[in-house]
């Protein structure tokens, strides 16, 4: 489950006079026919708020549920859980959260969270002439001492030239789960290594036994499937 409190403050705002009563928190496992709240008040101010309510907890309780499975499929590897930048517009903190709240962690929240060299910003550095060492230099040098820099790559080689050229992440984007293990062991652990496209719950497994320390799963946020969750009226 996540968003209980969000849940809480719409009621609050349609009617503070409402009483929401949350019976689990955030981040508890569910069943079908599990109660997780009671309001009591006003018919046509729990009526008001029903939908609102119920959105966010449908959506972000999806969002916990399926990290929560891409965690559980890969517990007793070292890799970790992290959702992207792939968010709902207006909703990246809330769903964020939810990521956290199923067992995952936080990727960048903005672009000022970390750098990340991609491969259009490569492609377009190359054309005035800059080659990769160059980019990271440059990114370096522009950014503040505690900011670190991730650079996403597609080779066994590229990775390699990316550690060597002073990353502190590589991303290994949409890479066989044979190259990624290459990579794994090219870099030996000099920095953090990211997985990232092309991972469903089918292949996670897979991918963590590569050795890398993260997998980036867009999916998380952006098709992710929302929970089934109503208000039902009592007497």
């Amino acid at each position: 489950m996540a968003g209980i409190e969000v849940a809480h403050l719409v009621f609050a705002r349609v009617d503070a006079s409402l009483k929401f009563h949350a019976l689990l928190h955030d981040g508890a496992k569910l069943q079908r026919g599990t109660e997780i709240a009671k309001v009591e008040g006003k018919v046509g101010s729990i009526l008001r708020g029903e939908r609102v309510a119920l959105n966010f907890l449908q959506r972000l309780s999806g969002i916990a549920t399926e990290t929560s499975r891409y965690v559980e499929a890969v517990r007793g590897t070292k890799a970790r859980i992290a959702d992207t930048r792939k968010t709902t517009p207006g909703l990246r903190f809330l769903e964020k959260y939810a990521v956290r709240a199923g067992g995952g962690q936080n990727h960048r929240v903005h672009l000022g969270d970390g750098i990340l060299i991609k491969d259009n910003h490569l492609a377009a550095l190359r054309a005035r002439g800059l080659d990769m060492k160059a980019a990271i230099d440059l990114a370096r040098k522009n950014a503040p001492h505690t900011l670190k820099i991730e650079v996403e790559v597609t080779t066994v080689e590229e990775a390699g030239q990316a550690v060597e050229a002073g990353a502190d992440i590589v991303m290994l984007d949409n890479m066989s789960v044979e190259d990624m293990r290459r990579a794994v062991k090219s870099v030996g652990g000099r920095v953090l290594l990211e997985a990232s496209g092309g991972v469903t719950l089918d292949n996670v497994r897979s991918v963590a036994e590569t050795g890398v320390d993260l997998i980036s799963v867009g999916a998380l946020t952006h098709s992710v499937k929302s929970l089934d969750i109503s208000l039902e009226m009592e007497a």
